[in-house]
């Protein structure tokens, strides 16, 4: 069952988060962007209310929560009703999916990265932003996660678990980059993108669907 009740009752609690958090906010949509290719019909899975699929251009996106997805549409994303394990598209549909802070809310990880291999085209890309578990910030929200209201239904996940999970689902070609390499709470400037991960508290995975041989 989808983990939506917190967005729900608190929708307004999630978009105070980013003005809160504007620095850090903006240093992820950087990372984001880094992987981001130029062209191509992208799907943001979990879009919530739009915050990372309106600025970076990608148009269509799938979220669970109504109130989420009411938002992102005044935005100006075509958000649809679906969850991120049973995809309602055809095969090989996307050029890219994005998936950010969306993994920590699903049912089931392995699932939903299978269904992102299917509906992406051969050599599509799977691009996944999240707080690595034992990251210094990671470790915050776990210490704090009881009194958290959108992170208590929230399940962490460590770099090593996510590698592990996207080459279950046949990907390929990992890349990565890093960013918040501060508390939130001390973060006062863009945070600077660095290649590879063990360092920043955000972490973005690039990785591709194989293209099938002629």
């Amino acid at each position: 069952m989808a983990r939506i009740t917190p967005f729900e009752k608190h929708p307004t609690d999630y978009e105070e988060w980013f003005e809160r958090n504007s620095f850090a906010y903006e240093s992820e949509l950087r990372a984001v962007k880094y992987f981001l290719p130029e062209r191509g019909e992208g799907l943001e899975v979990g879009v919530g209310s739009g915050r990372f699929a309106a600025p970076l251009g990608i148009k269509m996106g799938i979220d669970p929560s109504k109130k989420m997805r009411k938002i992102a549409q005044s935005r100006g994303i075509n958000a649809i009703d679906g969850i991120a394990e049973n995809l309602p598209f055809d095969d090989s549909r996307f050029h890219f999916i994005l998936m950010v802070t969306t993994i920590c809310f699903l049912d089931d990880i392995e699932a939903a990265f299978k269904e992102a291999y299917r509906v992406l085209k051969p050599g599509g890309r799977l691009i996944i932003g999240f707080i690595d578990k034992n990251s210094p910030v990671g470790i915050i929200y776990q210490q704090k996660k009881k009194e958290s209201v959108f992170y208590k239904v929230a399940t962490f996940y460590s770099i090593d678990e996510v590698v592990c999970y996207v080459e279950q689902a046949n990907f390929q070609k990992m890349r990565f980059v890093q960013t918040i390499f501060h508390p939130l709470s001390e973060i006062k400037n863009i945070e600077p993108l660095k290649k590879g991960y063990g360092e920043g508290s955000f972490v973005v995975i690039n990785a591709f669907k194989p293209r099938t041989r002629e």
